[in-house]
């Protein structure tokens, strides 16, 4: 069930990004809904998965996938429709791959690099930034909510990728190094 969960995630996406990008009347709110829908999937097949001892190598794979295809599809579309700067959905996508890779390392060197409590904080920052982002024409009297939002999300996403490289690298570039030498 929780693999099944990240495959329909990665399978909501194409749907987000088409309703984002596509206009018609109400379209904010469905693409909300959308994206709702997948991040809600994301909470499940964690929670499913630890509750029922379903943890698989697959789902390992799959879910970290599932939200790194979810996020960049929705922040690529919000800089298609003019609400979030380029520059700053490239850092929180650049971080993305940076974390997805020093992971690798670790995976090739038999090491487990776990979440993280600030990669928690930034994806809930992340999901509240787009969610903002997708109704800032809807927002009214918030609507500079939605550009801080995203410059928290930002700054989230630069702490943890630091905060991962920090911790893990070290250790990990001085085991790469032995087996090498």
């Amino acid at each position: 069930m929780p693999n099944l969960l990240s495959l329909f995630r990665i399978l909501l996406v194409p749907l987000l990004v088409a309703v984002l990008l596509t206009k018609f009347e109400g379209k904010e709110f469905v693409g909300l809904a959308v994206f709702w829908l997948a991040s809600l999937t994301d909470f499940l097949d964690g929670f499913i998965a630890r509750r029922k001892k379903q943890v698989t190598q697959l789902g390992k794979l799959l879910d970290p996938a599932a939200d790194k295809i979810l996020i960049s599809a929705a922040f690529i579309s919000l800089v298609e429709m003019g609400l979030a700067p380029a520059w700053m959905v490239v850092i929180i996508i650049a971080r993305e791959f940076a974390v997805s890779s020093l992971r690798s390392l670790a995976a090739s060197e038999n090491v487990v690099l776990g979440a993280i409590r600030s990669a928690k904080l930034k994806t809930v920052m992340q999901i509240v930034a787009i969610s903002l982002l997708i109704i800032f024409n809807q927002l009214g009297e918030f609507e500079r909510l939605a550009p801080l939002s995203l410059w928290v999300a930002m700054l989230a996403s630069l702490y943890s990728g630091a905060e991962y490289f920090v911790r893990f690298a070290p250790g990990l570039l001085k085991r790469d190094n032995s087996v090498e030498g």
